[in-house]
């Protein structure tokens, strides 16, 4: 726990700021992280922008027209800008981003089934489970996240949350065994006292309608998460945004780009919390990732991933925050791979014992704080 000596400004700073903050006398503070996937997310429209085959396509657009005057750009710089505003303009300037196979840039999955339950345990563990993790049924994870490996280390504490559009993934992080909350599907927020925004959102999800059974939109995911942020002050977040897989699935090009602009301002919102919160600020890691990719081959395999489809296997990744140096895009020959996503962050988070020789290496561009 940290010790503070109780000063005349340490008290101004809660009643100003109504958080926990930091003062010269305060102990240092500990690195945060948060981690974030998008699901389905092809490294195509991450690095090229919207497709040139889909963007007009009647049977995927309703309207094309619209649809090209905002997304679409002769320049496929300018498209990818265009689509992902904050990406370009922003992360790229200060973080590292990698995958862009159109230079040889590459990340991977290890898992052989190119769907997500297995992709989001092959990212939350480190290792590959292709005899158990078979199917995205809601069955408990016999595998333990590194989520859980760090919640262990602060038992009774609140130090690391998930939240989830899917509502598989309380099963995936085992929240029955981890005790790590998760807020996933249509759940509402119920961490007493609830701030008037939570209550607001807890009626208001109740009252919009999500086009799918098992997936609410990712607006509710993502201001859940970040009333949580400002209440709990968690060391680690899992945020899990899931309408992109879900409009590709239902062959709905228009809305899948749409979402995928959303979540960009969803990244620049989450950095702007940390750049103002004295716990955060210049002490946050963030990882941006996918759980697989989506097919490439023909013109309607976009709206498919799996096994039959081998490039499903293509993922990306975007670092940024604490410990980034600012590299922007990789443009030179390089293999990674999601399983090497949670010994990178447990190293950072300082349980680098915690790592099992199963696990992919840590990633070298992100490095232990010192």
């Amino acid at each position: 726990m940290r010790k503070f000596v109780l000063s005349m400004s340490f008290f101004g700073c809660l009643t100003l700021l109504n958080v926990s903050c930091q003062t010269e006398e305060e102990t240092p503070k500990e690195a945060r992280v948060i981690l974030i996937t998008m699901d389905g997310l092809r490294w195509k429209e991450l690095f090229t922008g919207a497709d040139s085959l889909l963007i007009a396509h009647a049977q995927y657009v309703q309207d094309s027209a619209a649809l090209k005057s905002k997304f679409w750009r002769a320049d496929p710089q300018a498209r990818r800008k265009a689509l992902m505003p904050f990406v370009w303009d922003s992360i790229a300037t200060f973080g590292q981003l990698y995958g862009n196979r159109e230079y040889d840039n590459k990340v991977d999955l290890t898992n052989q089934h190119f769907f997500s339950y297995p992709g989001y345990n092959e990212i939350l563990t480190g290792t590959a489970d292709d005899k158990r993790i078979h199917s995205n049924d809601k069955i408990n994870n016999p595998n333990i996240t590194f989520l859980e490996k760090i919640a262990s280390l602060y038992p009774q504490q609140e130090r690391v949350a998930a939240f989830g559009s899917w509502d598989v993934f309380p099963f995936i992080i085992n929240e029955e065994r981890s005790k790590i909350p998760v807020n996933a599907g249509f759940e509402i927020a119920h961490t007493l006292p609830l701030s008037e925004r939570e209550a607001f959102l807890n009626t208001l999800q109740e009252q919009i309608p999500s086009p799918w059974g098992s997936v609410r939109l990712d607006a509710f995911t993502h201001h859940f998460a970040l009333e949580y942020l400002q209440k709990k002050t968690p060391l680690l977040t899992y945020i899990a945004y899931g309408e992109t897989d879900d409009f590709a699935h239902d062959g709905e090009y228009d809305a899948y780009l749409e979402s995928a602009h959303t979540t960009d301002d969803f990244l620049k919102d989450l950095w702007a919390f940390t750049q103002k919160h004295p716990l955060y600020k210049n002490n946050t890691l963030f990882l941006v990732t996918t759980d697989h990719g989506r097919g490439m081959n023909t013109l309607d395999s976009w709206r498919s991933h799996g096994a039959a489809f081998p490039e499903t296997q293509q993922t990306w990744l975007m670092a940024y925050g604490k410990g980034i140096a600012p590299r922007g895009e990789m443009k030179e020959k390089q293999q990674w791979y999601n399983n090497q996503i949670a010994a990178s962050l447990l190293r950072f988070l300082g349980a680098e014992d915690l790592v099992t020789p199963k696990m992919g290496a840590a990633l070298p561009f992100v490095e232990a704080p010192k």
